[in-house]
């Protein structure tokens, strides 16, 4: 019985040592507005791989350059489909590795209950002071807050009000803080195992923006194929995908 306890033993051993011999590193350029999903995944595959994943936080557009001027990271996670398809076409990108992990949702947000009605009357109605939005320019969800405002006729009347965060986690705090009475905001941020805590909110309506597919690509200068494949393949695995679920994304069909 002691020695089967300890062959037992040895061989986990054997086997931990194995894997920490095997063990690799990613660099990960992850768009802001996935944050605390990735937080989660990232967890949940080093705990099975043993492989080590380093994030790096912005917005996609900002990343996009990066990379084109030799930012050494492995794999760029975005908030849109756009940036990893230009990649891929300037051979920066390995061709055929690009899928879309999630599909965003916009929300209109205050931090203030009862300020955000269920249907956005308070865009047209007027009654307040700071809507916060992302750049336009470098953040999907500040392109689809565009649209959405757009849509509703709303664009040039809003314009005395915008108060623009470089990615969707500095919009997000604009409203937090109380800096602005609103924020189009991704909903993945407002929600928490599947909830919204706090303030009050709208869900935007698809219809009024184009789909904010969110796509991860391996990079072409990545070193540490193995643990870069591993990480993507548990991207799309059932473990990430009742991650990706429970902040509200909706799952590429």
């Amino acid at each position: 019985m002691k020695s089967g306890m300890m062959r037992l033993l040895g061989a986990l051993l054997f086997g931990a040592s194995m894997q920490a011999a095997n063990a690799g590193e990613v660099s990960a350029a992850v768009a802001a507005n996935f944050t605390e999903p990735m937080e989660r995944i990232v967890k949940l595959f080093q705990a099975e791989s043993g492989h080590t994943v380093r994030v790096s936080l912005g917005s996609t557009g900002k990343f996009y350059s990066q990379i084109q001027n030799g930012a050494p990271f492995d794999v760029l996670v975005a908030a849109d489909e756009k940036m990893p398809l230009r990649l891929e076409k300037e051979g920066l990108a390995v061709e055929g590795s690009r899928f879309v992990y999630a599909v965003g949702k916009l929300a209109l947000w205050s931090a203030q209950p009862g300020l955000v009605d269920g249907k956005g009357a308070i865009l047209r109605k007027g009654n307040y002071n700071k809507l916060a939005i992302g750049d336009s320019k470098l953040a999907s969800y500040g392109t689809a807050a565009k649209e959405a405002l757009e849509e509703f006729g709303l664009w040039n009347a809003v314009q005395g009000k915008l108060v623009t965060g470089e990615n969707i986690t500095q919009t997000y705090q604009f409203a937090a803080t109380g800096n602005a009475d609103l924020a189009f905001v991704a909903l993945s941020q407002i929600v928490k195992d599947g909830k919204v805590t706090e303030g009050s909110y709208w869900i935007v309506p698809s219809h009024l923006y184009n789909p904010i597919r969110q796509s991860a690509v391996e990079l072409s200068a990545a070193k540490d194929k193995a643990a870069i494949r591993a990480f993507l393949a548990f991207l799309k695995s059932e473990k990430a995908k009742a991650v990706i679920r429970s902040f509200g994304y909706e799952l590429p069909k």
